[in-house]
């Protein structure tokens, strides 16, 4: 007999659902007379004007979201972005792929005041498609 003050147990209660039920199944449907879906749109190439920044920095953890935070707070997109250690593993360099904007020199300064962040520059060998050939 359980107490009239007690809690029920919710055993069988299921788990709540975070945000709206899925409307189209996860995977294609298989069998006869399915295919494959075709994708809507086209990948868009990177832009034309598009400057690469190489920065390098201290590598430990929050040191990207430093970085790609101060482009965010400023609404500047980042059009792509390579980060690899250097051979100690202490220090990484980062290729940032950006277009060319008037406000683009002073995030450059922005970039140089973090902490973490030991030198930049722009690397005018490097075009935006440098980072096309990088096949995954």
């Amino acid at each position: 007999m359980t107490n009239p003050g007690s809690p029920t147990p919710l055993a069988s209660t299921p788990a709540p659902r975070h945000g709206p039920a899925p409307t189209e199944p996860l995977h294609a449907p298989t069998g006869e007379g399915s295919a494959a879906p075709q994708p809507t749109e086209e990948i868009q190439p990177f832009p034309a004007r598009g400057v690469v920044l190489e920065l390098r920095v201290r590598n430990h953890p929050g040191v990207m979201s430093h970085i790609t935070g101060l482009f965010a707070r400023r609404a500047f997109n980042l059009e792509a972005i390579l980060c690899v250690p250097e051979a100690d593993r202490t220090l990484s360099r980062m290729l940032l792929l950006v277009v060319e904007e008037p406000q683009l020199e002073q995030m450059e300064r922005q970039l140089a005041k973090l902490h973490d962040v030991l030198d930049v520059r722009h690397r005018a060998d490097l075009g935006a498609d440098y980072f096309a050939t990088i096949r995954w």
